[in-house]
């Protein structure tokens, strides 16, 4: 094959966990024609030097929630920032396929709560131009991508569509409509799905407070359910609260019944911060009787961030912020300046306990940073002890600098311990996978879409609280062990013949940005979208999408229709 592009002189780090070393690599089309050390070049063929620079197979995200976005935009952010080249869409069994126009508002409701996607967005940005599973692939596949987009089939808007409003207030499946759910799911794996998703967690609810329709759905239903998919994975997030052993018996059931592998969501919690061993030694016992299951994970804590032109923060349910929240965010900033307003709002409390525990630990509250590994001392209250201030007072300010648009960092996850080793123990477990980034959702707190930057930076390079990672095991973790997972071998590794997903890096230089706030979503809709420095190139199907963070607009992602050989 003829080469098209050759990346010249860079450090390959291949995806395999080989150590890295240094070749040439040429592509032909969408395609790795060659590497080795000092290839041929014909005349006229683009090359780019990357000496001093990494190569790395193009990453992919396993967890996202990009169903909205990707059917009125073909730039897939904040992921394509930062170096991903494949997304799966259609995680915690919420979608928008299969979908009845009767039943359009209890989706749109739906993924509003789970996921912080505003209706106002939804209604006017979804183009509503299918109905089945088959149909929606079909609106993706008919627009171009800054990447590829891969989807599952979500549970949720499967009971819907089947059960209508009996399904959305989750009564229980009669025989019937266990069969067409069945039918319905094995539809949308041959039409090119992933796999099935479902939620089992209590936290997801719309605004109104209504559980999502999956939440105790009955093991005959999943099972009857994964034994039809014929293909493709179970992606499933469950509190284990059920208690544990029961949950985790009922899902392995599901699994053995239905000969599909299942990854579900491992973190760990505040409440009970020791509980995610317990799964990993469950994890490992399955795998080790012949049951695929893997947890996945977070390389950093999962979060929120808080700021006055956020949706979350410490003062966001107090009467005296409430009155002047509507406010566009410079005069919001101005009244918030003013000093008898800022008394009012110190001296109100957050009346629910349950938010204030989530809101106001500041013990739990810091300054954003890039390594989102703060210490202890750095908290707004260790601080305020150490400034004789009132906690309260001190994170006031702390989010009025920056011409009030300062953003704190409030982890809720994996972050018991004050610090990042349950991370490593998770992250380099044989039996886990990378993700929970949940780009595309959460848009006006959480910006987790930069993981991939952030574990190649904090883990790989700067960490100074504990161990690092190689960097040849942190880009297999990010390439082809979750490539492999959702079927598609024909990328996560730099090999001649398979697709040309790649990225080159200025290790160096690679830094995260501070997240921005945008307001570019349909309806005027806000979202934060974090950047990151030191990605030369990133190559999607042969074609440059972004060099040096800038778009270059190629376009050469499209839908993934199905696993890969």
């Amino acid at each position: 094959m003829e080469p098209t592009l050759v990346i010249r002189g860079g450090t390959l780090v291949d995806g395999t966990g080989a150590p890295p070393y240094d070749a040439d690599i040429a592509l032909s089309g969408d395609r790795i024609a060659a590497i080795g050390r000092n290839l041929s070049i014909p005349r006229g063929v683009e090359v780019i030097e990357a000496k001093g620079r990494l190569v790395t197979p193009g990453f992919v995200d396993i967890h996202t929630h990009y169903d909205a976005q990707a059917t009125w935009t073909s730039k897939i952010l904040s992921s394509s920032l930062h170096g991903v080249t494949t997304a799966l869409l259609g995680n915690c069994g919420v979608g928008f396929a299969p979908c009845r126009p009767e039943h359009r508002d209890m989706l749109v409701a739906l993924m509003e709560g789970v996921e912080d996607l505003p209706e106002v967005v939804l209604t006017e940005g979804l183009p509503w131009n299918w109905e089945s599973f088959p149909d929606y692939l079909d609106a993706l596949d008919s627009r171009p991508y800054d990447m590829d987009i891969a989807a599952q089939v979500p549970h949720a808007a499967l009971r819907v569509h089947v059960m209508g409003r009996r399904g959305f207030e989750r009564e229980p499946a009669t025989e019937a409509d266990r069969a067409e759910m069945a039918r319905l799911a094995r539809e949308g794996i041959a039409a090119g799905a992933l796999g099935f998703s479902t939620s089992r967690a209590i936290a997801h609810k719309t605004l109104a407070g209504e559980p999502t329709p999956t939440l105790g759905a009955a093991e005959i239903e999943l099972a009857e359910i994964g034994r039809a998919l014929g293909g493709g994975w179970l992606q499933v997030i469950s509190d284990f609260d059920d208690p544990a052993e029961e949950e985790w018996e009922r899902l392995t059931r599901v699994v053995r019944l239905a000969g599909r592998p299942m990854t579900f969501s491992l973190l760990q919690r505040e409440s009970r911060p020791d509980f995610w061993r317990w799964l990993l030694d469950r994890v490992s016992e399955a795998n080790a009787e012949g049951i695929r299951v893997t947890g996945q994970v977070m390389g950093r804590p999962v979060g929120l961030m808080f700021g006055w032109e956020l949706s979350q923060h410490p003062f966001l349910t107090r009467a005296g912020y409430r009155e002047v929240a509507h406010l566009p965010i410079d005069q919001r900033v101005a009244a918030l300046r003013d000093p008898a307003r800022r008394a009012r709002i110190l001296a109100e409390q957050t009346e629910d306990p349950a938010l204030r525990s989530r809101l106001n630990n500041y013990a739990r509250i810091y300054r954003l940073t890039p390594d989102y590994e703060p210490p202890p001392e750095a908290s707004v209250l260790e601080t305020a002890r150490r400034e004789g201030r009132d906690p309260e007072d001190l994170c006031y300010d702390w989010m009025l600098e920056e011409d009030g648009r300062a953003i704190l960092n409030r982890p809720l996850l994996n972050y018991a311990d004050g610090n990042l080793d349950a991370i490593r123990e998770m992250v380099t477990h044989p039996h886990t996978l990378l993700g929970l980034g949940d780009g595309g959702a959460h848009v006006g707190y959480i910006c987790d879409a930069s993981a991939p930057t952030h574990l190649l930076t904090h883990w790989v390079r700067d960490r100074a609280r504990g161990g690092r990672l190689p960097v040849e095991f942190a880009v297999k973790r990010l390439s082809a062990d979750n490539a492999h997972a959702i079927g598609l071998r024909d990328r996560g590794f730099l090999k001649s013949g398979l697709k040309a997903d790649l990225n080159i890096i200025d290790f160096e230089t690679l830094s995260l940005h501070r997240p921005e706030m945008r307001y570019d979503l349909p309806a005027g809709g806000k979202r934060l979208v974090q950047g990151a420095t030191g990605y030369d190139a990133t190559i999607v199907s042969g074609a440059v999408t972004r060099r040096h963070g800038e778009e270059t607009g190629a376009l050469s992602g499209k839908l993934v229709r199905g696993t890969r050989a």
